[in-house]
């Protein structure tokens, strides 16, 4: 069974492409500092702690298991927090990465599939967002991956293949119920919809309802984190099939308001979800909508999961069920 390398992989997405890559007959090695991950969502093959700045212990783990390939999550990923904390979002981001495709290199992994984000958009013009929109990213979380993207790109000069997959708003859980988000504080609309409808907080604040949109509020792209997973899995394997390196949006080419997400909350839970409407943040665009078509083509992306009640559904079983089996409570951000 060949190896892969998951770096994150005891992460939200990590995990879940873990599952993907074992049932489609690969060995996923977690690479993983805990730093945001839990060991308990480790389930399909060896955990390996470390960091992707720690040279020696890179090199250690690839020639021990000698993957065929690499699935780099390995990131900071709060857009607030890289605005007052940018040298940490450059240093694990921009210099950890570096250090990990210096290792691959050296250990001769030549197939990286790369966890990026729709962030490297910054607030586009056009809107579903193409793959060959202009990058203005307007955050450090965002620049920093824009800036590994460059840097994978400049990497083929030693052979190195790679695709970048741009995330838009990946949500859901598990539909088996084994893995899930947890987040620790927790800053992602669906699961902090979920804190409010089950009274862990007192409401969930809405901001901004005087956008151009149908309802007022903000408009995103949900894929379901299930889904992200399978194009993990169908962008490595297109890249061992000959395929070239590229980048792809990963997200359905719709979108769902706030609160059409809190209504698909109430109908799922049957419960009300208390509501604080505030202003706007200041840079949020009003809608951000993925124009997914290149990656359906070329590596045969699908979102058969992607509709949010079955988001909702499946995140809702989790957060009920799953998290606190694992003694893991959703929090409440400060």
């Amino acid at each position: 069974m060949p190896s892969v390398l998951v770096v994150g992989g005891a992460g939200y997405i990590g995990s879940h492409t873990c599952k993907a890559l074992a049932k489609d007959g690969f060995q996923p090695v977690v690479y993983d500092n805990l730093s945001a991950g839990h060991d308990w969502a480790v389930k399909w093959g060896p955990l390996e702690v470390g960091d992707i700045a720690d040279t020696a212990r890179l090199a250690q783990v690839l020639a021990a298991h000698r993957p065929i390939a690499a699935v780099h999550l390995g990131a900071s990923i709060q857009v607030g927090e890289s605005v007052r904390a940018p040298d940490k979002y450059y240093r694990n981001n921009v210099a950890g990465s570096l250090t990990l495709l210096c290792a691959l290199k050296d250990a001769g992994v030549d197939t990286v599939v790369f966890s990026s984000t729709a962030a490297v958009y910054g607030q586009p013009e056009n809107v579903p967002i193409p793959d060959d929109a202009v990058k203005l990213p307007i955050n450090p979380y965002g620049r920093s991956k824009w800036m590994v993207e460059q840097i994978l790109t400049d990497f083929g000069v030693f052979g190195l293949k790679s695709i970048a997959l741009r995330y838009f708003n990946a949500a859901g859980a598990d539909p088996e119920g084994e893995i899930g988000e947890a987040h620790d504080p927790e800053s992602h609309l669906v699961p902090r919809i979920l804190m409010a409808a089950a009274g862990d907080v007192p409401s969930i604040d809405i901001y901004g309802t005087d956008y151009p949109t149908p309802d007022g509020t903000a408009i995103r792209d949900y894929i379901h984190v299930a889904d992200l997973a399978d194009a993990h899995v169908k962008a490595l394997k297109h890249l061992r099939n000959g395929g070239p390196s590229s980048a792809y949006n990963l997200g359905t080419g719709s979108g769902a308001s706030v609160r059409e997400i809190i209504a698909a909350t109430e109908r799922v839970t049957g419960r009300t979800v208390p509501v604080r409407e505030i202003e706007r943040r200041e840079g949020d665009p009003p809608r951000l909508v993925a124009d997914p078509s290149r990656a359906r083509a070329d590596i045969g992306l699908q979102t058969p999961r992607s509709d949010i009640e079955t988001i909702v559904e499946t995140a809702w079983r989790w957060y009920r069920e799953g998290a606190p089996a694992h003694g893991f409570r959703l929090k409440e951000l400060q």
